[in-house]
């Protein structure tokens, strides 16, 4: 089968063919048909991800595709549509994966969707609700909010009710970020970031998939209570956060890492991708895939997150 291999973080990955995998107990093979792709690959493919798997391996580590096949144990039957977060493995036209990962599609849910849900959604969606506490009528700012997990973050943060203040680079970005539901839009590469953020009243959780500059713009603005979520650091710059202002404004800074879930709570993460799968049925979340490209172009869909010129996710397809 064709595969993208990493045999060395000081090279480009390549394009191989490699035997097909074998199915072990507990384990289902799936012919993969969509993988999305997300930052964290790229930190992977530079050995910087904390979970990097050893040379050689291959990345990618949300996908959908259909079961062929099942290992002893396994409840679930060949045929069966689903979508699996592998945490690597999935630009490849097959792979073997934990059969407790897949989730069942609904019907008509199309593959690039499918992959591209689990690991954005279920991350803003947990952040937001198990972390975070978002309550009604707050208001939420989400940096970086029409990124792949900015913009579910934009989203969600509607359907729960809050005031959500979307904060991207470039103008152009606005309609999109309206279209998820944001109140207000202010573009960072121009606007003062902690004036306007005040202006507006202030920031009662701020979604943090940046960093640097904008994450201590966000943290100057926030009210008395107010949770920050340090999700990523797109910017590759690590805030920097004063514990005194912490203390004297009473502000909670949150770590977040979606992944670990399945393993330490695995029930909230299934309960959070049932909930995901159920508003994806009543039209609530709208999965936006900006990039589409085959396996034998997955470096353009790299340079896309590079250049980060995506709004919302890029989907590679077998």
């Amino acid at each position: 089968m064709k595969a993208l291999v990493c045999r060395t973080f000081d090279a480009p990955p390549e394009l191989e063919q490699i035997a097909a995998p074998e199915v072990s107990p507990g384990e289902v093979l799936l012919e993969i048909e969509a993988c999305a792709l997300n930052f964290a690959d790229l930190l992977m493919l530079k050995g910087r991800y904390q979970d990097t798997p050893t040379p050689p391996f291959t990345p990618g580590m949300e996908v959908a595709g259909t079961i062929s096949a099942c290992g002893p144990g396994v409840a679930l039957a060949p045929g069966t549509r689903v979508t699996l977060f592998c945490g690597a493995g999935g630009l490849a036209e097959q792979g073997v994966f934990p059969a407790e990962r897949a989730v069942p599609l609904p019907d008509g849910m199309p593959m690039d969707v499918a992959a591209a849900l689990q690991v954005a959604y279920g991350t803003s969606h947990l952040a937001l609700t198990h972390r975070a506490r978002l309550k009604e009528g707050e208001t939420l700012v989400v940096l970086g909010a029409t990124g792949g997990v900015g913009l579910t973050a934009t989203e969600i943060g509607k359907i729960l009710g809050a005031r959500v203040i979307a904060v991207a680079s470039g103008a152009e970005k606005e309609v999109i970020a309206r279209e998820a539901g944001a109140d207000h839009f202010l573009d960072s590469s121009t606007c003062d970031l902690r004036a306007e953020l005040k202006a507006l009243g202030g920031a009662d959780v701020v979604y943090d998939a940046v960093g640097g500059q904008l994450s201590q713009d966000a943290f100057r603005a926030c009210n008395p209570e107010a949770r920050i979520l340090l999700i990523g650091f797109a910017s590759g710059d690590l805030p920097e956060v004063k514990p005194n202002h912490m203390l004297v404004k009473n502000i909670d800074l949150l770590g977040f890492y979606w992944a670990p879930y399945f393993r330490i709570r695995p029930e909230l993460a299934r309960d959070s991708l049932a909930t995901l799968m159920h508003w994806y049925q009543e039209g609530r979340i709208r999965p936006h895939i900006s990039h589409r490209f085959p396996l034998d172009r997955v470096e353009e869909g790299f340079e896309v997150l590079r250049r980060r010129e995506a709004a919302g996710k890029v989907v590679i397809t077998m």
